[in-house]
């Protein structure tokens, strides 16, 4: 019996706390020869796509910005554009809003893309639910979360339209005369709802996947149902085995009532790693990343999330704060009125105590106890043997990797954890094909 095939992509963080800015191996991340070294990695491990986050807004709190994790948000279309010219078969997957967008622009940008990449395009679909991002925008405020993926659905399904809006080729042949004429359909569309109100004709022809491949990453019941309906991969933060496996049956179990199959949706959890030449090696280069990527600043900022005041006057090598949360409706974090990232502080907050007292933790030390650890560390046999298991197991269909370190950190997996996986035979050693359609295993779209 062959064994399941395992899906791997990388992730160019951009903004985010994990990375560590500190090390001397570091690079820019608007730099494109940032984008160009990832990308070259994950296309000669043999990666399935190459995954770029984006951001709206900078993120502020307590009225500055994340001095800690800002280095810039390029434009996404611009970054996978080039990057289509310094790559032949790597998939090029952007994350682009709903919310703040507009189908036909954003299905013109990826038709295009598609072109120039030869196949290769992906759209992590999103949707914003803060009004501090909405002030860059026209529409600004924000939509409650039901109204958000109404949105989404609708916004995906009218871009699928205009890409549909070609029916393959767009010239053909008169049968009496062998004049060749342009199809008067060719292009046209009209789409009326409650929230878009469009027509005339779309100028891309349709692109060599007919449409983008589909990511998704809402985990809440909406998320979860526009997922199975419409998602082509989802990009899934349950990375263990219990919890992978939960949700690996729940997300496929929901693909029935949409006429959809197992295989048509490619679950693909994000995962860091740290490596080390034995798996002891590995644990303690994990243990100084961690206390890299959780300064003492960094610390409190978690911190005030919970508590929404300031602390900046709080010593984060002390103990948690004496007093309790604010829970008078205001927030630390502008924009996030609407949705906490804690849902219940105050049992925040006791929960916190609770570990802290019972293993003596400081608060920097608390904050990296509960803000998440790596998911694979070890020795490359370690690791291989822990992706492929969860693999096999169901827990996933892959994972997107998140290096701690840009653009390098992708190297030493790429040199050492894929081989073993080739080794395995759960991995590929050549492309099946040359569009992200044919990386995935994803059956090709009608024209």
């Amino acid at each position: 019996m062959s064994r399941k095939q395992i899906h791997l992509a990388a992730h160019f963080p951009g903004v985010n706390n994990t990375t560590v800015w500190s090390d001397p191996e570091a690079g820019s991340h608007i730099e494109f020869s940032s984008f160009v070294k990832l990308a070259q990695t994950a296309e000669r491990a043999k990666f399935d796509f190459f995954f770029l986050a984006e951001g709206l807004r900078l993120r502020e709190q307590g009225g500055q910005i994340y001095d800690l994790d800002v280095v810039g948000r390029p434009d996404t279309f611009t970054v996978l554009s080039a990057l289509a010219a310094v790559t032949e078969r790597l998939g090029l997957a952007g994350t682009i809003n709903s919310t703040f967008n507009e189908p036909f622009e954003v299905a013109r940008q990826f038709a295009s893309l598609d072109h120039l990449s030869a196949g290769r395009a992906a759209w992590n679909v999103v949707t914003s639910w803060d009004a501090f991002t909405g002030e860059n925008f026209r529409r600004g405020g924000f939509l409650p979360q039901d109204q958000r993926y109404d949105r989404a659905e609708t916004f995906l399904r009218t871009a699928w339209e205009l890409f549909d809006s070609w029916h393959g080729d767009e010239v053909a042949a008169d049968p009496e005369t062998g004049v060749f004429l342009r199809d008067p359909a060719a292009g046209a569309f009209a789409h009326h709802d409650a929230h878009f109100a469009i027509e005339g004709r779309f100028p891309v022809p349709r692109s060599p996947q007919g449409r983008p491949v589909i990511i998704q990453a809402g985990d809440s019941e909406e998320g979860r149902e526009f997922a199975a309906a419409t998602a082509d991969a989802i990009f899934s933060r349950y990375g263990t085995l219990e919890a992978g496996q939960k949700f690996y049956s729940d997300v496929k179990g929901r693909l029935a009532k949409y006429g959809r199959e197992p295989e048509q949706l490619v679950i693909l959890p994000a995962a860091t790693f740290v490596l080390g030449d034995t798996d002891v090696d590995a644990h303690e280069r994990a243990h100084v990343v961690r206390r890299q990527q959780v300064s003492g600043q960094t610390a409190i900022k978690f911190l005030e999330q919970v508590w929404n005041t300031d602390l900046s006057g709080h010593d984060p090598d002390g103990p948690l704060p004496s007093t309790d949360p604010v829970v008078d409706g205001s927030t630390i974090a502008p924009g996030r009125a609407s949705v906490r990232m804690y849902r219940d502080p105050l049992a925040t907050a006791r929960e916190w105590r609770q570990l802290a007292e019972a293993k003596n933790l400081s608060t920097r030390d608390l904050i990296i106890e509960v803000t998440g650890r790596q998911t694979f560390i070890g020795a490359p046999a370690t690791v291989a043997a822990a992706i492929d298991d969860l693999v096999q197991a169901d827990a996933s269909d892959g994972f997107i990797l998140v290096p701690h370190v840009t653009p390098g950190g992708l190297d030493e997996f790429a040199d050492k954890v894929v081989p073993l996986l080739q080794e395995r035979g759960s991995f590929r050693t050549e492309y099946p094909g040359t569009t992200l359609r044919d990386h995935l295993g994803l059956a090709p779209l009608d024209a």
